[in-house]
This record gives structure tokens, C-alpha cells and sequence, in this order.
């Protein structure tokens, strides 16, 4: 048996060169099975180093796939849906999605024996209709593998034609340990003061962070032949250092935003090896994050209001085989101080730990053995499902089609991008024995590359047949004749035979004549299917006016 990486070279020769393509205009029966599997408009998608809403995602934007690398988009649907959306969490954030979207997953066996992380690893991993998933299998999130090594950035903002104070800095600078190391504190404690005349970096620390205002002091001597001014505010126990050159401050708003909830990190440092992100960690960890190996249960955290920071770090740490998980905290006033709504990183596997004790030059001894709900390898962290939801919705929901890798990242999941609809068209004419056959047939589907390649074949199988030896025709013929076919891609063959079953259907109900009951139990199935996402609930609010609700 020949294969094309996932699939054999029939399928492949099925996807590429499809037979029978098209529509027949006034068809003797037509036949439509499947439906588009979605997700809502609010679901955030990892696109190249940002997140975007999918409803905000546009054909040619590149989204990370299960691969771990960044797929092109070619196509982005939407319908309107009313019906059952499930909503997924695990320690990484939640999806909402239609019952049949699929998930990269590990679906765990009933027994004893896979309440053990050692005998989950044993498992096989696939794509599981969301549905099918309950609290406990283990989700797959991609590890990001691009890689573009960097050493030197320019800085590319001139100085201002008025500005008669600022020292000139090096045009080019080398991103070396030290640059890296003063990224991270900018990014956690740092911000620009931009106003006419008096532009300038300043970082605010706590007034016991004297090790970081002489790290923040050597950094700016060596690499920009700057000096630095230092202020201490006993009242506030604060320590305000700031650096005053008018260009270094327009450059570093160019690349990491300004203003603590707009932080973000630029492409190069996300795509640098993991092994010289260690120092960008190690100044953001410094800066905002803490590590307590001596309480009971040790454990990490890193807290900023910038959302996008907040995705951008935990990809940083799943690169160095660190697991993190992230919870939103409410905005709240403690002591009369007003606090923003943040986003909290936790680090309390202990392998995690003893990965990020070494990056911030902690010694960590653990005491305890491994206690592992998650593990990672080179291309994945497997996590738990934590809750599964079911809500009504009724709204637009989207899905998206990518290029090669038919797959795309949510904060918190990986989903495919399959969903199948097929349109099957009959002409029925008669042989030479004065029986009915299939004089002509054509498809039309949106759908993956066992869709096509499933209908493909079915259509070169029924033509010329009488129309009851083309009813007979099942599922395990088509894989028989494709000679494996991924236990994911199943249904695709299903779906192939059903639109035949559907288009036989509607013939005989044109002619008025009897069905078959097995003819008549397929499309009772199929029906009830279609009517599980019909419009069912008019007038629901929509899902998330019911969430905030319940959250009140």
C-alpha cells in the first residue's frame, strides 16, 4: 500500500483529480447530507504572533495549526446557527463550539487503569466530534515550532529633527542575553512617557528591586552609552529609573506597545531559539512574577492586564516544556486601590518548576514526587478537559479553511477545519433490460480531502448502476476500494453514502412511489440530524448575554 503522508495514493489520486464534479440542472434526485461545524464569533485564534477574533479573520491571514506552524487561511465561512453550542474548558482558557466540531484529543477508556498519566500516554491521539469528549480526556495544544534566528534589529525610527538633547545610539544593536534581559523588564514594569519635547523610557519597580536598577543601569551604559536617572519614593516603596533618549523611546513603543494593557511581543523575539527566549523570561519573570518554592505546594505566577502578553508568555513557556495555566481575575479594590482585570499565569508542576528555577537561577530541591495531570513532549502539552457546558445559541457562527494543515489554535484548543457538506445529483434513465439506472451523477461538496476524495470515488462506482445495486453500496465499500482510510476520516465515507441514499430518497418521493425501508431509515437518521441544528429556540438571547448572566 502506497501512502501520501496521512493518506493512501488512491485517496490522493481521488483528491487531486475528482471525477463527476458539478451540478445537473433539474436533476431526477438530489441528495444533501453533512453540515458546517463552527465556532462563535468571539473565539480568539492564534494568527501569526496575535489573536484574532475569528469573525475578524480574513482569507491569506496565517493561523497555528496542530503542526505547530503558522497555515495560510484560504477561505472563512459563516451561517447563521440556532441550536446546542458547547462550551470546553481546560487550564488554558475555553471554546465554544457546534456539538460536531472536531477536537485534537486523547479520549480516555472506561476503567481504573487510565486514571494513571502513564497508561493515558499509551493512548493513541485523534479528532474527536466535541460531543464525544467528557471531562477528563486529554486535549492536545501545539507547541510552536517556527524558528528565525536573529542578531542584530535596527533601530528604525529617526531622531526628531527638533530633538537637541538625546545622545545618539548605535543604529544597529545586538540581541544578545542583555537586550533580552532589559525586553522582559520593559514589558513588565516599564513604560513610555511620550509628550511633546520630553519623550523617555521609564521603569517603575519596587524599592527593594535594587539588583534590577543595577541590571537596568549596566544594560543602558553597554548597549546605548546611556546613564540613567534614579528616584526612590520611600511613601509609595517605590523606585522610579528612567532612561531619557527620545529615540530609544519611540522604538521601544514600536515594538512593544504602550501602556500595560496594549503589551505585546514582536515577531522576532517570539520566533528566536527557545534557548535565547530563557533571557527574555528571566527579565519578564523578574519584572512581574514571582516564585514561592517554599510554601506548601510551590508554585510560580506571573500577572499582567495585556491579554495578548499573557498568550504570547504561555507560548514561551510550552517552548521551553514548561506548563502554565491561565485564569482571568475580575477587576477589584483592595484598600481603596482600584485593580484592572488580569490575566494570572500559574507554574506548579514540579518538572515545570524545575525548568523555570533554572531560567530565573532559583535552586528548587522538590520534596515531593511527580504529580502529573499534564504532560508535554516535543510537539504537544496533553491537558485535561476541566468542564464541559451545553447552552443554546442562535446567532452567526464561523469556520475556517487553511491550507495543508486544515487545523487552527484557539487560546485553549486545537480544532479541525472539516465540516462536510455534500450535494449529490442524480439523472435516472433506463438500460437495455428496461430497469432503472444512474445515467449521470455529479457532487458538489465543501469539505476535506477524504470528503472529495470519498464522493469522488462514489460517483465513479454508481454510474451505469440500476438504482437498486447502487442503494446497496455501504461505507466499508468505499474504504475497501481506498484500502485504509484514518479512523478520523470515517464519517467522510458516511456522508458520501448518505447524500446517495438522500438523492435515491427524493427521486422516488418526486415519483410518488414506495421507498425501500431501508432507504427510509437512512433518511429518517439523516433527518433527525439536520433537525438537531435547525432553527429550534426563537427569540434566545445569545450565549454570551446568558453567560454574564450566570456569572452575576
Amino acid at each position: 500500500m502506497v501512502k501520501s503522508g496521512l493518506y493512501t495514493k488512491e485517496i490522493m489520486e481521488h483528491f487531486k483529480n475528482p471525477k463527476n464534479v458539478g451540478r445537473i440542472k433539474n436533476p431526477s434526485g438530489l441528495g444533501r447530507a453533512g453540515n458546517m461545524v463552527c465556532l462563535l464569533p468571539n473565539q480568539n485564534i492564534h494568527i501569526n504572533n496575535d489573536l484574532k477574533e475569528i469573525d475578524r479573520i480574513f482569507p491569506g491571514k496565517r493561523v497555528l495549526s496542530h503542526d505547530g506552524e503558522y497555515n495560510k487561511v484560504n477561505k472563512v465561512s459563516e451561517r447563521n446557527y440556532n441550536g446546542d453550542v458547547l462550551i470546553i474548558k481546560n487550564k488554558l482558557g475555553k471554546i465554544q463550539l457546534t456539538p460536531d466540531h472536531l477536537i485534537l484529543a486523547v479520549k480516555l477508556p472506561k476503567g481504573d487503569k487510565f486514571l494513571r498519566t502513564k497508561n493515558k500516554k499509551q493512548l493513541i491521539s485523534g479528532w474527536y466530534h466535541a460531543e464525544n469528549l467528557k471531562r477528563g480526556d486529554i486535549i492536545l495544544y501545539p507547541i510552536l515550532k517556527e524558528e528565525k534566528d536573529c542578531k542584530y534589529i535596527k533601530v528604525n525610527v529617526s531622531k526628531s529633527k527638533w530633538d537637541f538633547k538625546s545622545k545618539d545610539i548605535p543604529d544597529k544593536i545586538p540581541i544578545d542575553s542583555n537586550l533580552l534581559r532589559l525586553f522582559g523588564y520593559f514589558l513588565s514594569e516599564g513604560n513610555v512617557r511620550d509628550k511633546p519635547s520630553r519623550t523617555f523610557i521609564s521603569f517603575t519597580l519596587n524599592i527593594k528591586e535594587k539588583d534590577i536598577v543595577k541590571d537596568i543601569k549596566k544594560i543602558s551604559e553597554n548597549l546605548f552609552n546611556l546613564n540613567i536617572a534614579i528616584k526612590e519614593i520611600p511613601k509609595k516603596q517605590t523606585v522610579v529609573v528612567n532612561l531619557y533618549n527620545a529615540r530609544l523611546a519611540r522604538f521601544f513603543k514600536r515594538l512593544f506597545g504602550n501602556g500595560a494593557e496594549n503589551k505585546m511581543i514582536p515577531d522576532f523575539i517570539m520566533n528566536l531559539l527557545p534557548e535565547r527566549q530563557k533571557s527574555l523570561i528571566y527579565g519578564l519573570w523578574r519584572g512581574d512574577g514571582y516564585i514561592n518554592l517554599n510554601r506548601v505546594g510551590p508554585r510560580a505566577g506571573y500577572s499582567t492586564i495585556s491579554y495578548k502578553l499573557a498568550q504570547q508568555i504561555k507560548i514561551l513557556l510550552l517552548r521551553q516544556k514548561i506548563i502554565p495555566s491561565i485564569y482571568k481575575e475580575k477587576a477589584k479594590k483592595i484598600r481603596g486601590l482600584k485593580h484592572k482585570e488580569a490575566y494570572r499565569i500559574h507554574v506548579g508542576q514540579r518538572d515545570s518548576l524545575k525548568r523555570l528555577a533554572l531560567i530565573l537561577g532559583v535552586k528548587y530541591h522538590p520534596k515531593s514526587y511527580v504529580s502529573e495531570r499534564g504532560w508535554l513532549d516535543k510537539n504537544f502539552l496533553y491537558t485535561p478537559i476541566t468542564g464541559i457546558v451545553k447552552k443554546q445559541y442562535q446567532g452567526k457562527v464561523y469556520n475556517l479553511e487553511v491550507e495543508s494543515s486544515h487545523s487552527f489554535t484557539s487560546e485553549a484548543f486545537c480544532v479541525h477545519n472539516c465540516g462536510d457538506i455534500m450535494y449529490l445529483y442524480l439523472k435516472i434513465g433506463k438500460n437495455k433490460s428496461g430497469k432503472e439506472m444512474i445515467k449521470d451523477v455529479k457532487f458538489e461538496t465543501f469539505g476535506c480531502t477524504v470528503a472529495i476524495a470519498n464522493t469522488s470515488l462514489l460517483t465513479t462506482m454508481v454510474k451505469g448502476k440500476t438504482l437498486e445495486e447502487a442503494a446497496k453500496i455501504t461505507k466499508e465499500d468505499l474504504i475497501k476500494k481506498f484500502k485504509q482510510v484514518p479512523l478520523i476520516k470515517i464519517h467522510c465515507s458516511l456522508l458520501a453514502v448518505d447524500a446517495l441514499s438522500e438523492a435515491i430518497y427524493d427521486y422516488f418521493s418526486k415519483q410518488g412511489r414506495p421507498i425501500s425501508p431501508e432507504i427510509q431509515a437512512k433518511h429518517e437518521r439523516i433527518e433527525k440530524e439536520e433537525k438537531e441544528i435547525e432553527y429550534k429556540h426563537k427569540g434566545l438571547v445569545e450565549l454570551e448575554e446568558e453567560l454574564h448572566k450566570n456569572e452575576k
